[in-house]
Order: structure tokens, then sequence, then C-alpha cells
């Protein structure tokens, strides 16, 4: 099944996000609260609990927008540049 990156609108500011403006968001809320942002975005996809993910800047609800099926069939397709 060949996809393009997907996108989300995002009611608050009207705009839409891509995955990556989805998990740059999250990634830079864990590091500011002092997290290893890869070890717990890593827990959060593979385990679905979302206590991986700091609620800091709305994180953990930023991240519920994406599917992690469809999160790790996008970081798959990156990776192998498919």
């Amino acid at each position: 099944m060949e996809r393009d990156t997907i996108l989300f609108k995002n009611p608050e500011k009207g705009a839409q996000e891509t995955t990556e403006d989805i998990l740059r968001s999250v990634y830079n809320a864990l590091e500011e609260k002092g997290y290893n942002a890869i070890d717990q975005m890593v827990g959060y996809i593979l385990s679905g609990d979302p206590s991986y993910i700091t609620a800091h800047n709305n994180a953990r609800n930023i991240v519920r927008r994406i599917e992690r099926d469809d999160l790790v069939e996008e970081l798959l397709r990156g990776f192998l540049k498919k």
C-alpha cells in the first residue's frame, strides 16, 4: 500500500501538521522535561501506554493524533526510503 506522509488537521492552529511535526513536538516536550525522548517514544510505540509521554506542552494528547500502526509504517518507509 503506497502512502505519502500523513497530514493531520490541527484545530487549534487551523493548519495541517505532518507526522514529523507531531513527533518533533513530542520529542521537544520530552527533552524539555529532562527525559530520554527516544527511549520514552519507543516505550509508547511498543506498549501503547500514554504515560511514556509527558503531558508537558500537551504532548500526550498530540501524540495520540497518530495511530501507532500508521506511525510504525511511516517510520519504516522513511528509514527504508520506500
